[in-house]
């Protein structure tokens, strides 16, 4: 007797770069407190590129800091890859802050008296490690820099500053890279130059992004965006254009 088993699609499970349970963040006591984040779950996959939107005071750059270590969350829990991030000591959260993540803020953070090169690679010259020389390269070439390492921050202009910026975040082959409006200091024309160069990274060498935001354009970069309001997540949208994404805003009075 044979049994024939129907065909199936099984679709692989992402891997999941971060994610958190039931994320709460409260500011103040008694009449004077303040909701942050109010028990949010979410995950961030892999080799992704998600973008979180939502008005003033939503909650979506203490989301960001709690994810990245730079905060704590008042309940609930962040994890990294499988690392419950309240669990570590301060030692051990700042090596993995220092080894497993990227960051890109609006500010460039750059060191003025280094070149762009030195910029690049200071996160490895901080650990004591020399690095793959070949990855430093391929970010380097991928951020489009080759003809600006000699260039100190003062030589450059702000979306090549910025480019510097998202290459350091990169030299370390980290999990996962936040971003916190990093192209907010930037006009129309660097900001697209910045976004397409993190793209690239994104498709060309599997990176993970993630990124606050309060502009459309920018989260039309983004594979996934997920909208806050009031500490919590009301919705999200994958393969967002900035019309849409305005047009869903509208609902938030921004």
């Amino acid at each position: 007797m044979t049994t024939r088993i129907a065909d199936s699609v099984i679709e692989a499970r992402p891997v999941i770069a971060a994610h958190t349970v039931d994320a709460t963040k409260v500011y103040g006591r008694a009449e004077t407190e303040v909701r942050a984040l109010d028990g949010i779950a979410v995950d961030f996959a892999a080799s992704r590129f998600t973008a979180i939107m939502g008005p003033s005071g939503s909650g979506k750059s203490t989301l960001l800091h709690c994810i990245a270590g730079l905060d704590t969350l008042t309940s609930g829990h962040a994890f990294i890859g499988d690392e419950d991030l309240s669990t570590l000591d301060d030692r051990q959260l700042t090596m993995l802050r220092r080894d497993r993540i990227g960051f890109v803020f609006q500010a460039y953070n750059l060191v003025p008296t280094l070149t762009a090169l030195e910029n690049v690679v200071l996160p490895l010259r901080l650990a004591g490690r020399k690095g793959d020389q070949e990855w430093i390269s391929t970010v380097i070439d991928t951020m489009g820099l080759a003809n600006r390492l000699q260039h100190r921050p003062s030589e450059l202009s702000g979306g090549q500053q910025q480019r510097v910026a998202v290459a350091r975040a990169l030299v370390t082959r980290p999990q996962i890279i936040f971003g916190d409006e990093p192209t907010g200091n930037l006009d129309s024309r660097s900001s697209t130059e910045v976004l397409t160069f993190m793209r690239r990274a994104v498709d060309e060498m599997a990176q993970t992004i993630v990124i606050v935001t309060h502009d459309p354009n920018t989260a039309s970069y983004a594979d996934r965006l997920v909208f806050l309001a009031d500490g919590r997540i009301v919705d999200e949208m994958h393969e967002p254009t900035a019309d849409r994404v305005l047009d869903r805003m509208k609902q938030f009075g921004e």
